[in-house]
């Protein structure tokens, strides 16, 4: 394995730790106030792929993917698949509030914490998920634009 090859995996794992603090970072005030948060799962993965899509996106050729023209193919095709996951799993989030309302979850709460914590689990779910859905389409384009510059000009 290559210096570069090496250098691009610690990057890799730097962004992936980095990635991981700020999840916690983000859960951490829902994580004190509400005892069980059921979308904590779905949460994560909204944050994860929203961060690492996004840097994909832009920082494509510092990034294992960029001479891998297949690998590229095949996650334009997935991507289809994981856009229609991530979109249910929001209208699944949207659609349980809606029926059950924040009680279960917030209902210990003194009033004045469990407006706060309804209106920033809500908003930071709502940017994740559609951030999210977002960069994955984006990212499917950008993935099309690299296998398209790399065949009929040889850039990433």
């Amino acid at each position: 394995m290559d210096q570069r090859q090496q250098l691009l995996i610690r990057l890799e794992l730097v962004w992936w730790v980095a990635t991981a603090v700020f999840a916690f970072a983000v859960l951490f005030p829902i994580n004190q106030a509400i005892k069980v948060w059921p979308f904590q799962t779905w949460n994560i993965i909204y944050i994860i792929t929203l961060v690492t899509l996004t840097r994909y996106i832009f920082q494509l050729r510092h990034t294992f993917l960029a001479n891998r023209q297949i690998l590229k193919a095949v996650i334009i095709i997935l991507m289809i698949p994981v856009l229609f996951l991530l979109i249910s799993r929001l209208n699944g989030f949207m659609i349980w509030i809606e029926d059950q309302t924040w009680a279960p979850l917030t209902g210990h709460l003194p009033l004045k914490k469990q407006q706060n914590i309804e209106f920033y689990a809500w908003n930071q779910m709502i940017f994740f998920a559609a951030g999210s859905i977002i960069a994955s389409i984006v990212f499917a384009g950008r993935l099309f634009m690299s296998i398209w510059r790399t065949h009929n000009r040889g850039t990433a």
